[in-house]
């Protein structure tokens, strides 16, 4: 038998912390390779998908001389929300999570960032926002996922640029960086894989919020569908969290993008510097530029653009980098 703990890293403000993760009584999807070639790759991925979660397991958090024990959710979730004031310098920091499963005794190694006093938050979808991988074809996007490893999948022209100037905007210190958080509507069970993305291509260190973990082959045919409201609520979450930056907003109009972050504008007027929505198709969806006019009614800046050369020049032409 098996057990096994996957963490996501955590972050923190001046009053708590929030980490998260899950307990497998199985391999976590982390354990299967993502550098594999053809048919082998195939079964890393289905692999991850038929993970089996432990319900109501004790687990605690070992952080900074602090010690908090919690139970898993029936998915094998779970999540510390913990008031934290210790006064810390910037950066990521160490911890761990510890599971007791009968003789078996299981700690996994985590990290949980305090930010630097940036200006502000950055926040983006990861689908076909950066990394191609045509959400609005479902047997296309199940193709590219079961026949290209981590080696063939691309992100598009110019993303880190962009990204790693937006990670420095308005901040005087090369140590320094602006907090980013990739918000997605694919799974926990691809968690790894984001993350080595995200490392392959240079981009930014982020907190990374998906969504709920799948545990069969017949969901994995639906990965990244149904409602995209945890996004919304994933996303309300960080900006209250961090109620005093602005906020740029990244995603694409393959699915629900604009219309969450034109209702996140209304419910944060005053935090939302700009939103960049990248057109997947041959031309622009007559909703999205509706969507987005109304937006700019809001005070908040955007562009609807197919290249990222051409979010970089906006972004310098409205100061949020310099150029």
């Amino acid at each position: 038998m098996k057990v096994d703990i996957s963490i996501y890293r955590g972050y923190m403000n001046n009053k708590e912390l929030i980490i998260s993760g899950h307990v497998f009584k199985s391999w976590a999807p982390s354990q299967y390779s993502i550098e594999r070639r053809a048919i082998k790759h195939a079964f890393s991925i289905l692999k991850m998908f038929t993970v089996k979660p432990l319900s109501n397991e004790k687990v605690t958090l070992q952080f900074q001389g602090e010690s908090v024990s919690t139970k898993t959710m029936k998915d094998g979730y779970f999540n510390f929300r913990i008031p934290f004031d210790k006064p810390l310098t910037s950066g990521w920091y160490p911890c761990s999570v510890r599971c007791d499963y009968g003789k078996f005794n299981i700690v996994t190694n985590g990290e949980i960032l305090k930010p630097h006093t940036g200006r502000y938050g950055i926040i983006s979808d990861i689908d076909d926002t950066f990394l191609i991988s045509h959400s609005s074809n479902i047997f296309k996007k199940l193709y590219v996922m079961l026949t290209q490893n981590i080696d063939k999948r691309k992100i598009f022209d110019d993303v880190p640029s962009h990204y790693q100037a937006l990670s420095m905007a308005g901040l005087k210190d090369n140590n320094s960086f602006n907090s980013f958080f990739y918000v997605s509507s694919s799974e926990w069970n691809l968690y790894s894989f984001i993350v080595a993305i995200a490392n392959k291509y240079r981009l930014p260190k982020a907190v990374v919020k998906l969504k709920k973990i799948k545990t069969g082959l017949g969901d994995f045919f639906f990965t990244g569908g149904g409602s995209h409201d945890h996004k919304f609520e994933k996303i309300k979450d960080i900006i209250s969290f961090y109620p005093e930056l602005d906020y740029v907003l990244l995603g694409d109009d393959s699915q629900k993008d604009p219309y969450l972050y034109e209702r996140i504008c209304k419910v944060f007027p005053k935090n939302i510097k700009a939103i960049y929505i990248r057109q997947t198709g041959n031309k622009p969806k007559e909703k999205v530029k509706s969507i987005l006019k109304n937006v700019r009614s809001l005070n908040v800046k955007y562009l609807y653009f197919n290249n990222s050369s051409d979010a970089i020049a906006h972004s310098k032409d409205i100061g949020i980098i310099e150029k």
